[in-house]
């Protein structure tokens, strides 16, 4: 099953919205607040298996280094507002659904 680990970027209400496609997601919040570090967040990830939704590239150039850690799933996307942003992943989740079941390491959405 696919899991997400939403980063501080993101709304809160993405990682809700992806549990309600049945995708569990957990925003960084949820465990570690908004001092939360990358390398927590990487952590987090590889313990629950989950794929790493940010707007940080720190993420996806640890991910194509070889590294071994989750996917991660770069959103390029500017600032918009929570509604459009949930509109705009509703539209991209079953090529990003597919994308992460072919394993890719880096998944890179604008």
């Amino acid at each position: 099953m696919i899991r997400f680990l939403v980063d501080a970027q993101l709304p809160p209400a993405l990682a809700r919205w992806l549990t309600e496609q049945g995708y569990p997601a957990e925003h960084v919040f949820d465990f570690g607040g908004d001092c939360t570090t990358d390398d927590a967040v990487w952590a987090r990830a590889l313990q629950t298996g989950a794929v790493i939704v940010s707007k940080d590239e720190d993420f996806s150039l640890l991910a194509m280094r070889g590294l071994e850690g989750p996917q991660v799933l770069w959103v390029r996307t500017g600032n918009t507002r929570r509604a459009a942003l949930i509109d705009w992943f509703g539209k991209l989740l079953p090529s990003i659904v597919m994308a992460i079941n072919r394993g890719e390491r880096v998944i890179e959405i604008d």
